[in-house]
């Protein structure tokens, strides 16, 4: 493996989203139904993800699935017999609701075959990707569509080569939940009109508060070359015994090639478990122009009804 990446040649065009995961923190409701369909607001956390890559520039979308995923690819499939029956309604708005989830991207999937973690997913996205810089997006995390995380991430990529990583400062009470990494003191870039650049030196998954180079937290974007392929089969499994992308990472920064991260200070909606999905539903559906109107003031008032804190409800 070359030690150092040159600014890539040309721009990321593909990218790829892991699905394989089992949802064990919504049961029971993933028995039936996978965690990235439940809606968020009337969307699927996945739809966001699929046309924050589409608006990107990234929108030649491979889905890494599972078994019990199927309808992950129904959803993003046709539906002549819906859609004829909208038509025969007249109902265009519904209709033009149905086309978005198919319309948004080009969609392609392939399955993991074994959940051996998410380096593992990553890696059965090498013969689509070829030897094109991609991106990488998880669907826990939903980035509000007025910031521009990812197409700063790949402009960054474009103009130092190697890999982006996008990080958020989580606090110390917090950074055993993600993995963590280590960056040089001065920033590379970044300033009022984008969030800051930091060249990436050291990272380590899920450690303990005490041993955590430092309170930035990777979560859920990259941009990745394709030289982390081969990283990514020389990583044995890690943390749970899975392969670790965060160890795969690693290698390439002891390399020497390039890694960078990039600090979200924007909107970023959690939908990994049940109090933060929960959350995220409040916050979009607010913001919704059809909804918050009536939404919001009632939502005032219910949380002006709710009993103190300790206090027994009526």
């Amino acid at each position: 493996m070359s030690s150092e990446s040159a600014p890539s040649p040309r721009p990321a065009t593909k990218s790829v989203i892991p699905v394989a995961g089992m949802g064990t923190r919504f049961l029971p409701a993933t028995k039936a139904v996978p965690k990235e369909l439940l809606p968020v607001v009337d969307r699927p956390a996945l739809q966001y993800i699929v046309e924050e890559a589409a608006r990107a520039g990234v929108g030649e979308v491979l889905m890494v699935t599972g078994r019990n995923k199927g309808s992950i690819e129904d959803y993003f499939d046709r539906t002549p017999e819906l859609e004829t029956a909208l038509e025969a309604k007249g109902d265009q708005s519904r209709l033009d609701a149905v086309h978005e989830s198919t319309d948004v991207a080009q969609v392609f999937f392939v399955r993991q075959g074994e959940a051996k973690g998410l380096g593992h997913a990553v890696l059965q996205a090498a013969p689509f990707v070829g030897d094109e810089p991609f991106a990488v997006l998880l669907g826990d995390d939903i980035i509000d569509a007025r910031d521009h995380l990812l197409e700063q991430m790949l402009a960054v990529q474009a103009e130092h080569g190697g890999a982006v990583i996008a990080l958020l400062d989580v606090g110390a009470d917090n950074i055993s939940k993600y993995g963590a990494v280590a960056v040089e003191d001065a920033h590379v870039s970044g300033d009022a009109a984008g969030d800051q650049v930091f060249r990436v030196t050291g990272m380590v998954e899920k450690p303990p508060a005490d041993e955590a180079p430092s309170t930035l937290a990777i979560i859920g974007r990259y941009v990745l070359p394709p030289e982390v392929f081969p990283a990514i089969r020389d990583t044995p499994p890690g943390r749970g015994g899975e392969i670790q992308l965060t160890d795969a990472l690693l290698k390439l920064v002891e390399n020497g090639m390039p890694v960078h991260g990039v600090v979200f200070s924007g909107r970023r909606y959690d939908t990994g478990d049940k109090l933060d999905y929960l959350k995220a539903v409040v916050q979009l559906a607010v913001e919704r122009d059809d909804l918050g109107p009536s939404f919001g003031p009632w939502l005032r008032n219910f949380v002006a009804d709710l009993p103190a804190e300790g206090a027994s409800p009526a």
